[in-house]
């Protein structure tokens, strides 16, 4: 697909040092330019990869990380310190041993009733992103995919109305019945996606070959595969064989 950069690598560790190795890049020519990096991160067993990855390439660059704002494309509605949390796995890998400062994160607060948490987070991304046409735009957004060919907390029966981004009411939404255990979830919707500056999406691990050419299809119906369509361009790492 012409809106696709596909990158293979043969194991997870060289894709998961390969995706780190380009997040330190953006990160460094942003502090070059004086300018914020908005970011939204993902959970799941690439992400302990890559996070360790990152962390390890960082302390070895010296880069700063001071000019990263961290968001997350979702959460499941447990409290921080859950094993389950996205947000613990980012922050004993990757905030603790990078000493990022509490003023940079933004995690969505899972402990919280879902419905308070959505309202809090979606105020506080428009508080520190940019906003275009309504629609708070992150820099870079990280996402998994699972063996179905969903994204974040984005099923099949998630809504994809990426037409109506000007109008939504914000990026983040409750997610209450996930076919996928914990089923109570936040998460980023399609618009804010679509909209992003960037989206890179780590793809490793058997059972997954056939989600993702599907996805790539011209014509694919699956979450990632809704994302691609209506983006100008996306950059998928892959560790896996897959014919389109």
């Amino acid at each position: 697909m012409k809106n696709v950069e596909l990158l293979s690598f043969p194991n997870p560790d060289a894709l998961a040092a390969a995706a780190a190795t380009a997040w330190v890049d953006e990160i460094e020519s942003a502090n070059r330019a004086g300018k914020s990096h908005c970011v939204a991160l993902s959970g799941g067993r690439i992400t302990q990869n890559f996070f360790l990855s990152t962390t390890e390439k960082a302390l070895a660059r010296n880069v700063s990380f001071k000019s990263v704002h961290f968001f997350w494309a979702d959460e499941r509605c447990v409290p921080p310190d859950d094993p389950e949390s996205n947000f613990k796995l980012a922050d004993d890998l990757l905030f603790t041993p990078l000493k990022i400062s509490e003023s940079q994160i933004h995690r969505l607060r899972g402990e919280l009733p879902p419905e308070d948490a959505v309202v809090q987070a979606n105020s506080e991304i428009s508080s520190v992103a940019p906003v275009e046409n309504g629609q708070a735009v992150l820099d870079l957004i990280f996402l998994g995919m699972g063996e179905d060919g969903h994204i974040a907390s984005l099923f099949q029966n998630a809504r994809f109305e990426p037409e109506k981004s000007a109008k939504c009411n914000g990026p983040f939404f409750f997610v209450p019945d996930s076919p996928k255990p914990p089923p109570r979830r936040i998460s980023l919707n399609y618009n804010a996606i679509v909209a992003a500056r960037q989206v890179w999406v780590l793809v490793s691990g058997t059972g997954k070959e056939d989600a993702l050419r599907k996805s790539l299809n011209a014509e694919g119906q699956t979450p990632l595969g809704r994302v691609i369509k209506f983006r100008t361009s996306t950059k998928i790492f892959v560790d896996i064989n897959v014919r389109i």
